[in-house]
């Protein structure tokens, strides 16, 4: 294998810059020649491909966001599309290509087999919604992002004696929310993958505020319902007013925490040794500790269950 590309593709996350960097620096070492694809599977159609060096990303394994950008394409899922992808890959003789995303740029990567050129996927999404592996790149910052968050709220929801509801990203996902709300201290916690109703979460404001508890913090993962609806239950129900927090996009900025940058780095390397061995249609995953490859297709029809043993944490600790 002579010459590789990367791409990032789909939603940024904090990590994918080292993870670019592993790739290239690892392409360098093997004696390959590598290419980055600017904006995803758009840039890839389009030919926006340039050659990297080592000093091409020097400096950058402590920066948020992606330095080759990244873009949804729908107009690549199209036979149109895709055909335009496999000219500018023959074009550019690309033997391997490197895709950092969630799992629609997995998906995206599983279309070009039969183009000639290999693909190795690497996780990268705040979300941890890829059940095949237990972290993404990006997650680990996010939710550092999201505690930093709530610590901040708790002291003013403590301060005015107030109920507050703060939604955070992560799809059909609750890691974050688990996470960062047991990390966090949170009273209620509520996932897709353990739905509560919202008489529940009233009935433990009210247990709460006969133990003497002067306010109360709900996080609530975007995929588990409305921190709007909510919050107008809440004040139907028991007369108090609740506050909402939806802390958006700023969880997917920042520089990413040494263990993002550690992952990132040992998964783009491993991604280059895989496409070297002659592995296609792979991903990386971390189980326990240790990287592993495992087929696409398996990994896109791995189930995720959610984290039992944080949430059972959380109930007990919230009393």
């Amino acid at each position: 294998m002579k010459n590789i590309a990367v791409l990032t593709s789909g939603g940024d996350s904090p990590g994918m810059n080292a993870a670019i960097r592993a790739v290239v620096r690892s392409a360098v070492y093997y004696n390959m020649q590598v290419y980055g694809i600017q904006r995803g599977y758009e840039g890839l159609m389009h030919g926006d491909i340039k050659r990297l060096t080592a000093s091409s990303v020097g400096d950058i394994i402590h920066k948020g966001g992606t330095i080759l950008k990244t873009a949804r394409s729908p107009r690549f899922m199209t036979e149109e599309g895709r055909n335009q992808a496999f000219y500018q890959l023959r074009r550019h003789q690309i033997d391997g290509l490197v895709v950092i995303g969630g799992d629609g740029s997995f998906r995206g990567a599983q279309t070009l087999q039969g183009s000639g050129t290999a693909t190795i996927g690497i996780p990268g999404t705040i979300d941890n919604d890829l059940a095949y592996t237990d972290y993404t790149i990006g997650f680990d910052t996010a939710v550092n992002t999201v505690l930093e968050a709530v610590t901040k709220i708790r002291d003013t929801s403590s301060s005015h004696e107030k109920t507050t509801i703060i939604e955070v990203m992560g799809r059909n996902c609750g890691d974050l929310a688990v996470y960062a709300g047991v990390a966090g201290g949170a009273e209620s916690i509520i996932i897709p993958e353990n739905p509560v109703t919202y008489e529940d979460v009233i009935h433990k404001l009210d247990e709460g505020r006969a133990r003497g508890r002067e306010h109360h913090i709900i996080m609530l993962a975007e995929g588990a319902g409305s921190a709007s609806n909510l919050q107008q239950q809440i004040v139907e129900e028991t007369g108090e007013e609740a506050r909402v927090t939806v802390l958006g996009f700023i969880q997917r900025g920042g520089d990413p925490t040494a263990s993002d940058r550690l992952l990132a780095s040992r998964m783009g390397l491993r991604a280059v040794e895989e496409l070297r061995a002659g592995t296609s249609d792979h991903v990386i995953g971390i189980d326990r500790g240790e990287l592993f490859a495992e087929s696409i297709n398996t990994a896109l029809t791995a189930e995720s269950k959610g984290n039992e043993e944080l949430m059972r944490l959380s109930s007990i600790l919230s009393v």
